[in-house]
């Protein structure tokens, strides 16, 4: 197996394979994980000792990907109004403040009604595999996949190239993580499962509790950044980017973190975070569409 073997391999199908040939070529990836803790262990041995189950179907992922898909066109849009007073100037304290303020209020009480309905019916459609992958992407789809994925992309780059794509995806990731935080702080609406527990018997919901919150999906952020971000790098492979972005969002709403509102959300401020660091890294001129 080569990397140009793997480069022709569709990506969603291939990361146990990109996992196996970094195993073999480092060579102590089982010494190192049998007495690691996962916080000490690198993305990549992370996944590696948590292989994904079978993932959602196209067809179940559907239902999200349109609404998702959706956003980018409205994260260019706004983003036209930083970019004409800032240009290509990193300001991350003053472009969290704007963006945090680009973000609509979430829908009206009646129209989130509207939406817990469709998660407790689709939660009436959970199966054991669909709950496995559900579990398998909330916790990667944070962070280690797309560490993964961009891996992938710098096996074939030089280091200082490889190093500097690195740090920027760890800081639109970090980035996503505090404005979806600071916004769902401010705007306090309650995950589906905490609106009705029965959703979620897994988790224990105390009489008057408000939050975990979930406007905007923190998840979507990252994910929709993350996505963004690497696909731009690599135009070829954004189809499979783009098909974990839709997993991981789904799988929010599948398992009654989320409503739909929370991820178009949580999408929109993900482009808008990957459209500011593509700009000001230079990867892309302020007047290229995404």
């Amino acid at each position: 197996m080569t990397l140009s073997t793997i480069g022709r391999t569709p990506l969603r199908y291939t990361i146990a394979i990109i996992i196996a040939v970094v195993a073999v070529a480092v060579g102590v990836l089982a010494p190192r994980l049998a007495g690691a803790s996962p916080k000490n262990l690198s993305a990549v041995d992370r996944v590696s000792a948590n292989p994904p189950p079978t993932l959602f179907t196209d067809a179940q992922i559907a239902s999200i990907a349109v609404p998702i898909e959706r956003q980018d066109a409205t994260a260019s849009s706004l983003m036209k109004g930083w970019f004409t007073s800032h240009g290509a100037v990193r300001d991350d304290a003053a472009f969290v403040a704007w963006v945090e303020t680009q973000v609509p209020a979430p829908p009206a009480a009646a129209a989130r009604a509207s939406e817990l309905k469709k998660v407790q019916g689709l939660a009436a459609t959970r199966t054991p595999a669909g709950t496995a992958a559900a579990t398998w992407l909330e916790v990667n789809g944070k962070k280690d996949i797309w560490k993964v994925y961009l891996h992938d992309q710098r096996e074939l780059q030089d280091t200082k190239t490889g190093n500097a794509e690195k740090a920027q995806l760890k800081a639109m990731v970090k980035m996503a993580k505090t404005t979806s935080d600071d916004l769902a702080a401010k705007y306090r609406q309650s995950a589906p499962y905490v609106l009705d527990p029965s959703l979620r018997t897994d988790h224990v919901v105390k009489k008057g509790t408000v939050c975990p919150c979930s406007y905007p999906s923190r998840h979507a952020a990252r994910s929709a950044a993350a996505a963004a971000y690497l696909g731009t790098l690599s135009p070829h492979r954004r189809s499979d980017y783009v098909w974990m972005r839709d997993q991981v969002a789904f799988s929010r709403v599948y398992m009654a973190g989320h409503v739909e509102s929370d991820i178009t959300a949580g999408t929109l401020l993900g482009d808008m975070i990957a459209d500011y660091f593509l700009v000001t890294s230079g990867v892309q001129p302020v007047s290229a569409p995404r």
